[in-house]
């Protein structure tokens, strides 16, 4: 199939577009740039913000878009996330319009805000953070859209994705940065609070294979469905990476809308894993 992935230069989209390039897909990768592209991928650097632009014909009539453009991801408080809005809703709704088969649009735990304990795609979203507004904005937008629309809709929710740890500005990039800096510790959380950590390779696969499947719409769990404390994977990252720094526990409090514990429930992705594999 012929698919079309946007953001396809940034931390997730560079694996997924390798993934659906060794299942023998026809990948058409489209960003602002492409040092990080794979070079088998046919890439295109067009601005998906302007209107004048025919995407659809121009990245050659795709069967499949993966959506996975989205700026200032990192910092919840940009005010970007509100300004772009409109932007990302005009996009898709013409692609559907179209007539692209299949939209896959990347989620995130932050669209649902405090909550303790699984999340399903039934779970209520309250959103605490213009990010997570944002991306639950744009997740209700455009499924009351495509609801009269002959388009298979996945909207797939990512949780706290690892790996690759260079590339991204979580935790684990921050404690690299010390560690080369030659710091002995850096300010941390108590780390108590439990998260459903993926690796990268194992979410970009599981993204991929969503993709391109019709079976399953909605929304879509894309994560390992296990919670698992952050102060454990920060001392497990430390010991496996043979760093000398340590974490000072307790420095920075918790954000309001950090729950103790929230993870994914991963029941449709392993059934869709299971199904690619069968």
């Amino acid at each position: 199939m012929k698919i079309l992935v946007t953001g396809a230069n940034g931390y997730i989209g560079k694996h997924v577009v390798s993934r659906l390039l060794d299942w023998g897909h026809d990948v058409i990768a489209l960003d602002f740039a492409s040092n990080n592209i794979d070079t088998r991928a046919s890439v295109k650097n067009l601005n998906i913000f302007d209107s004048s632009c025919d995407i659809y014909n121009e990245c050659e009539q795709p069967d499949i878009l993966v959506y996975l453009a989205w700026q200032h991801g990192f910092d919840h408080k940009s005010f970007a996330h509100i300004e772009r809005l409109p932007d990302h809703y005009n996009f898709l709704t013409k692609m559907i319009d179209s007539g692209v088969k299949s939209v896959s649009v990347m989620g995130s735990m932050h669209e649902v805000g405090y909550w303790e304990g699984k999340v399903d795609e039934n779970t209520p979203c309250n959103p605490l953070s213009l990010y997570g507004i944002a991306k639950n904005a744009l997740r209700q937008a455009i499924t009351l859209y495509a609801e009269d629309k002959n388009v298979s809709l996945k909207w797939l929710r990512a949780f706290y994705i690892t790996g690759d740890d260079t590339r991204n500005q979580s935790v684990f990039s921050k404690i690299l940065l010390a560690e080369k800096e030659g710091k002995s510790s850096f300010p941390f959380t108590d780390g108590l609070n439990k998260y459903d950590f993926t690796d990268i390779n194992e979410v970009s696969e599981q993204i991929a294979a969503a993709s391109v499947q019709f079976k399953h719409a909605g929304i879509i769990n894309v994560c390992s469905g296990k919670p698992v404390a952050l102060k454990d994977k920060v001392e497990d990252f430390i010991k496996k990476n043979n760093l000398k720094i340590k974490p000072e526990y307790g420095v920075f409090k918790t954000r309001k809308y950090d729950s103790p514990v929230i993870y994914g429930d991963n029941t449709r992705i392993l059934e869709i894993m299971n199904e690619k594999e069968g």
